[in-house]
């Protein structure tokens, strides 16, 4: 069926003239369904909507998600070309950092689909933020209500808002309207106290991991369950102590991979759309420190040594798993503490930067080389956890330089040289306390205080230079949910509480 009524009934928006420059051949277009498709050529993409021009110049507005995941692909593919194009392929010097970022991304503009952003790596593609912000914070643009317990940071996509909290014993997956917060749905996951895991959107599709290990798999759109899985029923899965599953799974084409923490599981590929096991990964054992089962990271992509690989840090430090036959290839437990090994690796080239909190844990780069589907792991550096270690607020890569919140229970700001390991500057206080969280837009870091000061840094190897700071609105619990930068403003999540701030120039 071509567009006629169908189209209509999936309430798009009809506009009577063109009011963009479209750019390419007509191509066709299948909603989700598979069951309507048009013939237009892409106008752009906004906030989740996405423009199409038809022969007779009329514009329509069709939400993202209610397009095939073929086509979101297409759009993601086209909005990364356009970065390319308008940036001559690459940017030199600190103040193109982010327009570089942006155009190798591959994210859509205002969105945030998964952990620690568009590529796992902490950063924003965002640009034109304010520089500096006033003695009381930016403005704020909204606040909403209603997201239960938990530490949950936040995915955003295709318009909408997706985290995870505890309401009266049971954990929920929430989807909320980027707009104005308000709830769009909540679905069941399992039962917990609270919520640590940030959910993954993928197209029509979201995913999340609750405390209990449910591992769920819903309707971007609706909410629907599609499929679910729980890691200890289905893979043996553990933690390496009790703090519950904390994951954020990793989609990969068609695959999703994820860290039950089993025996025979301690990594799994997964169908996407069925949940249907690809392979499973059996737990790596040697050496004595850490402790057995799934940590309280998230898994990264890593071709290092030429072979397309998984990295993770587990119970027992960090792994490297062949990405097309789940064959551990090598593991290195230097880094692990017996209490909980938390931050995301860093991923480049040979390299991998892996960091712990905690008295046993410390910091260390590791080099991947080898060659005929084997890799081994040897150490550049070591740093020992009392000169560097990141407790749970994560690091962040730019440049030959990663930034951090150094300390167990702290987040002194800090800078170190990635390729050497020597301290460019810090650690330092900073204007809050306790354990800090952070991410990077255009230019600048945005440190999150455990006790609810955020902080604007500029992120240069030459010093510590703080742009601003203040108070969150609201301060329910520690300030330990991860900051979001997207749509030119920042989210934060405070247990019950989202406050949206306006950060745009």
């Amino acid at each position: 069926m071509r567009i006629g009524m169908g189209f209509a009934a999936l309430g798009l928006g009809w506009l009577c003239c063109c009011l963009w420059e479209a750019r390419g051949e007509p191509r066709t277009w299948k909603d989700a369904s598979g069951k309507f498709s048009i013939d237009a050529e892409f106008v752009e993409y906004e906030q989740g909507t996405v423009r199409l021009k038809q022969a007779d110049e009329k514009v329509i507005e069709v939400p993202m998600l209610k397009l095939s995941a073929a086509d979101q692909k297409w759009i993601r593919d086209e909005i990364r070309r356009r970065r390319e194009e308008a940036t001559g392929g690459n940017s030199t010097g600190e103040s193109s950092t982010s327009k570089s970022l942006a155009s190798g991304s591959g994210a859509l503009s205002g969105e945030w689909p998964q952990w620690r952003g568009p590529q796992r790596d902490g950063i924003s593609p965002e640009t034109g933020l304010m520089k500096s912000w006033p003695a009381d914070g930016p403005p704020l643009a909204w606040q909403a209500r209603g997201l239960g317990r938990g530490y949950s940071s936040l995915a955003i996509a295709g318009g909408k808002i997706y985290t995870m909290g505890q309401r009266g014993g049971n954990e929920y997956l929430i989807a909320l309207n980027q707009a104005d917060g308000q709830q769009a749905w909540a679905t069941a996951v399992g039962r917990a106290d609270h919520s640590n895991g940030t959910p993954t959107v993928d197209g029509d599709l979201v995913f999340c991991v609750g405390l209990s290990g449910d591992l769920l798999c819903a309707n971007a759109q609706t909410g629907g369950e599609i499929w679910r899985k729980n890691y200890g029923r289905d893979f043996g899965g553990r933690m390496m102590s009790g703090w519950g599953f904390s994951e954020s799974p990793l989609i990969d084409g068609d695959r999703l991979i994820c860290t039950p923490g089993g025996e025979k599981a301690a990594m799994v590929a997964l169908e996407k759309r069925t949940g249907n096991v690809i392979w499973s990964a059996p737990m790596p054992y040697g050496g004595q420190r850490g402790q057995d089962g799934a940590g309280y990271s998230s898994i990264v992509v890593s071709n290092g040594a030429g072979m397309k690989q998984y990295v993770q840090v587990m119970g027992r430090g960090v792994v490297g798993v062949d990405a097309e036959t789940g064959q551990v290839l090598w593991r290195y437990d230097r880094i692990a503490n017996g209490t909980a090994n938390i931050p995301t690796p860093i991923v480049k080239g040979d390299y991998v930067l892996c960091s712990t909190g905690y008295g046993d844990g410390g910091t260390a780069l590791l080099k991947l080389s080898g060659g005929r589907g084997r890799v081994a792991v040897s150490e550049v550096y070591y740093h020992a956890a009392r000169d560097v270690q990141n407790h749970h607020g994560g690091m962040v890569l730019l440049g030959d330089y990663v930034y951090l919140g150094h300390g167990h229970n702290n987040g002194l700001p800090m800078c170190m040289q990635f390729s050497t390991g020597k301290v460019a500057w810090g650690p330092g206080r900073g204007p809050g306390s306790g354990s800090a969280a952070l991410a990077y837009a255009d230019g600048h870091l945005y440190f999150r205080y455990e006790n609810g000061v955020m902080a604007l840094v500029e992120a240069s190897p030459r010093g510590f230079n703080l742009k601003g700071s203040f108070r969150i609105a609201v301060n329910n619990d520690k300030s330990w949910a991860h900051p979001v930068i997207a749509d030119g403003k920042l989210y934060l999540r405070d247990q019950d509480d989202l406050v949206c701030y306006n950060v745009k120039q």
